[in-house]
């Protein structure tokens, strides 16, 4: 599976988002769809997950009630809506999948940034 990650950009604090992950090849209902985020000078962390039949949302405490995961079966994509941004989520997303049965994720995107300014 590829992965293809877009919809970063500069906006002020408070603004909203929405980022896509679009995957290339068969998925499966039970594989994951992760979103993660790398921010200067940090360990890259997760943000939220899913699996692709829509089952089993998590989010990190620091986007519970902002940040919310969609998906699209028809065009196989996946999206984050991030609301109320901070400067605190600055940094470089990406998405992940993590197929039926591995026990961790093997395909990534190539990252979007997200800047939100104060």
């Amino acid at each position: 599976v590829q992965l293809q990650a877009c919809g970063g950009g500069l906006v002020q604090a408070g603004d909203s988002l929405r980022l896509s992950c679009a995957a290339s090849g068969r998925t499966f209902g039970s594989s994951v769809m992760g979103w993660f985020r790398q921010a200067p000078g940090k360990e890259r962390e997760f943000v939220a997950g899913m699996r692709w039949n829509g089952a089993g949302m998590k989010y990190a405490e620091s986007v519970k009630g902002r940040f919310s995961l969609s998906r699209d079966n028809a065009k196989n994509t996946v999206h984050l809506q991030m609301n109320s941004l901070k400067p605190e989520d600055t940094a470089v997303y990406y998405c992940a999948y993590q197929p039926v049965g591995a026990s961790d994720y093997t395909s990534w995107g190539q990252g979007t940034l997200v800047t939100v300014s104060s």
